[in-house]
């Protein structure tokens, strides 16, 4: 009993979300783990990001924002595990956190991921409700998996064009 509370003392609360995606499992492994500068953008949020390291199992990258309050900033270590999987290990001035992501195939040929992430803020501050900070989460992967989406139908398109000849200006 006593261990439980104290990795939750070093991890914080537990935080689940699940989110669907009308794309390939593949597909979707490769979208949500390609780390860009523009992904401030497609989550609606105004950070800027700049990618550290890219390796085939490691991606490193931080994130920076002006707030009314001051800077916002981190460091995330996000590990790959092919072909459904990826770990998250994240410092800022403001949190401490760790993710494990995983998708799933669905029987009818989409892909949900299972987020699960531990937040600890810094310093203790203002607390979030839990289903706050989920439903938060939760909007923000689906504004994810409509721009996944989206560009899933645009590599469809391609692909059927270039197989019959045709190319794309």
């Amino acid at each position: 009993m006593k261990e439980k509370g104290s990795r939750r003392g070093r991890r914080g609360p537990e935080y689940r979300i699940r989110v669907a995606f009308r794309v390939p499992l593949e597909f979707a492994f490769a979208w949500c783990t390609d780390y860009t500068p523009q992904d401030g953008s497609l989550e609606g949020e105004s950070y800027q990001r700049k990618i550290i390291e890219r390796t085939p199992r490691r991606v490193i990258f931080e994130d920076l924002e002006e707030t009314a309050s001051g800077w916002v900033w981190s460091r995330d270590i996000v590990t790959l595990r092919p072909p459904n999987r990826w770990h998250m290990d994240g410092v800022g001035n403001r949190r401490d956190v760790t993710a494990e992501y995983r998708l799933s195939r669905l029987s009818d040929g989409r892909t949900q991921l299972e987020l699960r992430w531990w937040r600890r803020p810094k310093p203790p501050g203002k607390k979030i409700p839990r289903a706050q900070r989920e439903e938060e989460a939760t909007r923000a992967w689906k504004r994810f998996a409509a721009a996944m989406e989206r560009d899933y139908r645009r590599s469809r398109q391609t692909q059927a064009a270039s197989k019959h000849g045709k190319s794309r200006v």
